[in-house]
């Protein structure tokens, strides 16, 4: 474990924030780096998991049910994760992040984005799509309804354990149509 004090990136206060990297081999996933940064002037906090090998581009696809809520996710950085049935789609950009959750923790994250979008847009349509959608996903995380988690990683680097999981490699056209969260520079 590596550990550092720099200036904080929000508040500039020098030497405030403490940043730790520690470099773990994880069962099933390889070579991971977890970096964490915390400012103890203005509380800021940042969390990120970095698989540090590259895969094959592949596909989980997990019919969520109550007896799978507690089944690993490792969602790396650049992964596409998705309940089509609800209409759900989060895809990476340049500040996505990689975790290590449950299938649980994976709907309350969506529950949490709801959320927030509910506060943006404040129209009729978007609030009633956005309180049945929040309700699906409470009858979701308790089991009452079954849906389908889909994740998608260009880079191999996420995945699913869960003895029902099916997994796939990726086709060269669900490549082409996924973003990888990397921004890229060419030279015209």
């Amino acid at each position: 474990m590596e550990k550092m004090v720099i200036d904080c990136p929000v508040c500039k206060g020098e030497k405030t924030a403490e940043s730790t990297t520690k470099k773990e081999k994880i069962p099933h996933f390889g070579d991971i780096l977890e970096s964490t940064l915390i400012c103890n002037a203005c509380g800021y906090k940042h969390n990120d998991v970095i698989c540090l090998e590259q895969k094959d581009p592949v596909k989980y696809t997990l019919t969520i049910k109550s007896s799978n809520l507690s089944s690993r996710v490792v969602k790396s950085q650049s992964a596409t994760v998705s309940i089509p049935e609800l209409g759900l789609k989060v895809e990476p950009g340049p500040k996505s992040l990689g975790y290590v959750s449950n299938v649980e923790g994976v709907i309350f994250r969506f529950e949490e984005g709801v959320k927030k979008a509910l506060k943006i847009f404040d129209d009729d349509e978007s609030q009633k799509n956005g309180l049945k959608i929040l309700e699906k996903l409470s009858l979701l995380s308790k089991g009452d309804i079954d849906a389908t988690l889909i994740i998608e990683d260009p880079f191999g680097q996420s995945k699913i354990m869960d003895i029902d999981v099916k997994k796939e490699e990726l086709t060269e056209e669900e490549l082409k149509n996924l973003k990888t969260g990397f921004t890229i520079f060419e030279e015209n």
